[in-house]
């Protein structure tokens, strides 16, 4: 039976780490835990589950991921992040075909958040997360700070079960993560030379709000449904004046 080694990434999670670990240990045959130098209980924490405890400064989502396959012992990688989880269908799912993990490439599963005060059952659900690989032939990519796992085989398994995500505990919370989220996004807009111009911030916006609201049917989510739809809304239209404003600026203002 392939051994599992659980990758956890953190960052002062001290109210959150502990009840992602303790839902690891059911399915996991190590624990990794990569730190940006917590200043709470957060190591404290991680070593009462695992002795696999580094530090390294932040280098980035993608970046910081992948260094903690590098310090797996196992090739099987089961990834979560501190606001994370494993429901109890999803360990006896993963359990269920632990024995034979080598006839997939991958496995995916769906996520479900918990925002603010409720379950989201709409806008952000089911979604769809390829989170248990091999890193012989998966790694962590995308474009920070949505990173994602690109694999090269196709043969992507989907377990039954969920990934329960706490998300943002206030609306203050969510907030303050637009604001560090879009000026990443910002500027990996511009260093991946990205196409974008002064319309790009009300239809990429436009679009991501109908996305969730209507087509998604965010709408049955109450007002948690609303609030989520229209901040996705701010983060998209942020993200882009961001990327217009730092362009100007490197160009010395010259229209765009």
């Amino acid at each position: 039976m392939p051994n599992i080694s659980a990758c956890i990434i953190a960052f002062n999670e001290e109210d959150k780490i502990d009840d992602c670990l303790q839902s690891l240990l059911p399915v996991a045959d190590e624990i990794v835990v990569v730190d940006s130098h917590s200043t709470d209980r957060t190591l404290e924490i991680a070593r009462g589950y695992t002795d696999k405890v580094f530090e390294q400064a932040f280098l980035g989502h993608i970046e910081q991921k992948n260094l903690a396959l590098e310090k797996a012992s196992h090739d099987w990688i089961l990834s979560l992040d501190c606001d994370e989880r494993l429901s109890p269908e999803l360990q006896q799912s993963i359990l269920a075909v632990k024995d034979k993990l080598d006839s997939a490439d991958a496995y995916c599963m769906s996520r479900k958040t918990f925002y603010v005060y409720r379950w989201l059952n709409h806008c952000w659900y089911p979604d769809i997360k390829t989170r248990l690989f091999n890193r012989n032939n998966a790694r962590w990519g995308g474009t920070n700070p949505h990173d994602h796992i690109v694999t090269e085989g196709n043969n992507i398994v989907r377990l039954k079960g969920d990934i329960y995500h706490y998300s943002f505990d206030s609306i203050s919370d969510h907030l303050q993560t637009i604001d560090k989220f879009t000026e990443i996004g910002a500027d990996e807009l511009i260093r991946n030379k990205k196409s974008f111009n002064r319309l790009s911030p009300l239809t990429h916006a436009s679009w991501q709000f109908l996305k969730l609201y209507i087509l998604k049917r965010g709408f049955l989510d109450g007002f948690a449904g609303l609030t989520v739809s229209v901040l996705s809304y701010m983060h998209v239209y942020i993200k882009y004046s961001k990327a217009l404003i730092k362009r100007r600026q490197m160009t010395g203002g010259q229209q765009q």
